[in-house]
């Protein structure tokens, strides 16, 4: 102690202790002595020994955590894949490649193959499961903004700010083979209608547009919003369609009649993205409210059209009774636009990403905020779960894919897996 007071400069201290202590009266600094700033190094090998310690525990509290997310059928060693698992804090891969912010992400529904869409322009492709970029993907001229596979794979559909729509052959090495022109403006999202033989777009021109696959030809112009359409999602059976705007409000629209069903109106700012709940969800959302199910609702469940998400850039994610237009709940939690939402396919958790660069897992059954992940620096922009459940003929029900993957300002695509 003496020796570090001297070494420090602290000569008053030095002498005051020194002579406090008898025994150490005749003690004499000496530099060259192997004891000399012996303290400082058993110091600073404490406070390594201590982050040491944190950085063990934290990796070991994860460990915990995957492995109870694991489930019995991980420690069973079966092939069996865990229902109810949701992402770590650590992606398995991250995607590098894209030279500006991801606008979309689309999951190919057979293969382990996901596109991404940017604001480079481009298109990449790539095995999520290995982590390669397969291939590139140029024809558009502006920003992507969106990117979408048909339910055979066999067509990925793209939008962008250059005004048109593209569509892509999969098995012919991804060919370039139709352009579908008509937009006024920027083109916010796409999306092909149940059956594959036509497709929705919404653009900052105010409307959305049907079109035909096979002819290219646009068939159908809705104009449901006043201002800039951010999304536009049909329903299971493709009868009506889902928007959200910049004019806060979602809205359904019949496809056919292009009357308005439903308005939903309470978000204070911008609507980004809205969602139909998927059937499986319906559950776990009606003991979020209280709700009882009868015949009529079971008819409504069944098509996927009782409730309706949204996320907004006022942060918070609001559930709607889609036949009311009321808001039901609010789920409150982000800091920042929250950008993309995506349901877990056990029904019983939704996933959200933000611009406070988290992705969040909400349990459905309370309205609580589950998890929280550092996932993009700055910002979160899109999510998106993995293929749809596939139908294993003599087992059980319908098996899970557990991949999660998420698309940031930072340029990365990353993949959450178990």
């Amino acid at each position: 102690m003496l020796d570090y007071l001297y070494n420090a400069g602290f000569t008053k201290t030095f002498n005051e202790f020194r002579a406090e202590v008898p025994e150490l009266s005749d003690f004499t600094p000496d530099p060259t002595s192997p004891a000399s700033g012996l303290l400082v190094k058993k110091w600073t090998s404490i406070i390594r020994m201590q982050r040491k310690v944190m950085d063990l525990e934290a990796r070991l509290a994860q460990a915990h955590e995957e492995l109870a997310n694991a489930g019995p059928a991980a420690s069973e060693g079966s092939k069996r894949v865990n229902k109810e698992w949701i992402p770590s804090s650590t992606p398995k891969n991250t995607l590098v490649g894209h030279r500006d912010k991801i606008n979309a992400i689309s999951f190919h529904p057979t293969y382990s193959v996901i596109a991404s869409a940017s604001v480079d322009a481009t298109v990449k492709i790539w095995d999520w499961d290995t982590g390669e970029c397969e291939r590139t993907l140029k024809s558009h001229t502006k920003a992507v903004s969106d990117c979408t596979f048909d339910s055979t794979g066999k067509i990925l559909a793209t939008c962008s700010d250059d005004l048109f729509i593209k569509l892509w052959n999969v098995p012919d090495d991804y060919k370039n083979y139709a352009t579908l022109r008509g937009h006024e403006h920027s083109i916010s999202s796409v999306h092909f209608l149940p059956g594959d033989n036509q497709l929705i777009s919404a653009s900052r021109d105010n409307t959305v547009r049907v079109w035909d696959v096979h002819t290219s030809h646009c068939v159908k112009v809705l104009k449901p919003h006043s201002e800039w359409i951010r999304c536009a999602l049909p329903s299971a059976d493709g009868r009506l369609i889902l928007t959200c705007s910049d004019d806060h409000t979602a809205r359904i629209t019949d496809r056919e009649s292009a009357i308005m069903k439903t308005e939903m109106r309470g978000h204070d700012n911008r609507i980004e993205c809205a969602v139909f709940v998927p059937m499986a969800s319906i559950p776990a959302v009606r003991e979020l409210v209280a709700q009882t199910g009868n015949a009529q609702t079971a008819k409504v469940d069944s098509l996927g059209i009782s409730f309706v998400m949204t996320g907004s850039r006022d942060k918070t994610i609001k559930l709607w009774d889609a036949l009311r237009g009321m808001c039901l709940w609010t789920f409150v939690g982000h800091d920042g636009w929250v950008q993309g939402l995506t349901f877990h396919p056990c029904g019983k958790f939704l996933l959200s990403a933000a611009d406070d660069h988290t992705l969040r897992v909400w349990d459905l059954k309370t309205g609580r905020c589950l998890k929280k992940i550092e996932a993009h620096s700055p910002f979160v922009q899109c999510v998106a779960w993995g293929p749809t459940p596939v139908t294993e003929g003599g087992d059980e029900t319908d098996r899970i894919v557990n991949v999660v993957a998420t698309g940031g300002t930072d340029k990365l695509v990353k993949i959450w897996r178990p």
